[in-house]
């Protein structure tokens, strides 16, 4: 089939991964898929382009600067004005769906669903043309950027629930906050994150030389990936585990990337007196990324929500790291305790702490988790799976 994936992001950092995660599965089904950005915004100029063959529909003379002037008013706007924005794009958004559902005589849309956005499926369903929405926010769940027209939101979002052709949720609670306020929406399925063995392969050769650069190829290396924000729990972890990490001298914290919080958590370490217990690099590349998580023997995720698919987590599996992880409904349901990770109680900085100490004295476990956790990426996760979830819906 042909299919257009029409999304509003920025096609930056998760949800660039996610978007061409999902056109590649796509297309290892046999597919052909093009994709249509918001003017500027490209995920699939990130990868190789030789392995990259689908075409990104938004014109050559739709600059990036025009991304970037807009993302820069919305950052400093006001919630309301940001929210206009967002209803004002629907006349866009109806105008390029109709323009290149047609040029390229796409047989189903996939949409990465945005708050506000209806003029897809609206268009859709005027013209009997199927959509399915892929879920991945909602004014029903805790955002970072709180609404302004939360009501107004809600009515709109739920119209869409219920007139798309079928919805795509990342967890099973994410469904049911859906399924709850809004009763009787589309036919759905549940398609957490997923990797992409292509750009996750174990290196250990590589692993091993950048433990030797590093210093610590004789040492339990623990590691996180990703921004330095109050949600994912970096700080809190920093906190509680400069406390006792002293007397662990063998186990070292390595944190990779960068964010708002950046500077207090370096701060936090530098107080303590751990700054050689800690390997703060900063921000690398994404071609990097796999060598940093060869380097570790497990991973760290202090915290997430109870609704969301943390990509973090596929990524590790997929290098053969299982992960030390809160038991948000999301998380168990991906994951099998002591078996693909492991996981703590949700909320409980203590037990998170104990668990990662626990795990670091347990090479034996560190091993055996990793390979069982990258066989289930590959039999049950690659991105290939997800595709195949949601073609079901068609």
């Amino acid at each position: 089939m042909n299919v257009l994936f029409h999304h509003r992001t920025r096609g930056q950092g998760a949800e660039g991964a996610h978007i061409r995660g999902v056109v590649k599965g796509l297309r290892q089904l046999g597919h052909t898929v093009n994709i249509l950005s918001f003017p500027g915004a490209e995920p699939d100029s990130q990868s190789n382009k030789k392995s990259s063959p689908h075409k990104n529909l938004s014109p050559k003379k739709e600059k990036k600067g025009l991304l970037k002037s807009i993302t820069d008013l919305t950052k400093y706007a006001p919630e309301f004005v940001f929210e206009f924005l967002e209803l004002a794009y629907n006349l866009v958004a109806w105008f390029r769906v109709r323009k290149y559902t047609k040029k390229f005589q796409a047989d189903f849309i996939y949409e990465r669903y945005s708050l506000f956005m209806f003029a897809s499926v609206w268009w859709a369903k005027r013209t009997s043309k199927p959509i399915v929405l892929e879920v991945n926010d909602s004014c029903l769940v805790e955002r970072v950027r709180p609404l302004t027209f939360h009501k107004f939101a809600k009515k709109i979002e739920c119209w869409i629930f219920q007139n798309a052709t079928g919805l795509v949720f990342i967890s099973g609670r994410f469904q049911q906050v859906a399924t709850d306020a809004y009763g009787s929406i589309a036919p759905s399925v549940i398609s957490p994150n997923a990797a992409d063995l292509d750009n996750f392969v174990i290196d250990h050769e590589k692993g091993n030389a950048l433990r030797l650069k590093l210093g610590v190829e004789d040492k339990v290396v623990a590691g996180y990936v990703g921004a330095f924000v109050q949600w994912h729990g970096v700080e809190w972890f920093t906190e509680e585990i400069v406390k006792t990490l002293a007397n662990h001298p063998y186990l070292i914290i390595m944190l990779v990337g960068d964010g708002a919080r950046f500077e207090p958590i370096k701060k936090i370490i530098a107080d303590a007196g751990l700054e050689n217990q800690f390997i703060l690099t900063g921000r690398v590349t994404h071609d990097e990324v796999s060598s940093y998580l060869s380097a570790m023997d497990f991973g760290i995720l202090p915290d997430s929500n109870d609704y969301g698919s943390p990509m973090k987590l596929f990524e590790f599996m997929a290098m053969e790291k299982g992960m030390v992880a809160p038991s948000f409904s999301p998380i168990t349901e991906v994951v099998a305790d002591n078996n693909t990770s492991w996981l703590f109680p949700a909320n409980d900085k203590q037990a998170c702490i104990k668990k990662v100490f626990e795990v670091a004295n347990n090479k034996t476990s560190q091993i055996n988790v990793g390979k069982q956790a990258r066989t289930y990426i590959e039999n049950e996760r690659q991105w290939k799976h997800n595709a195949e979830q949601l073609i079901s819906l068609i």
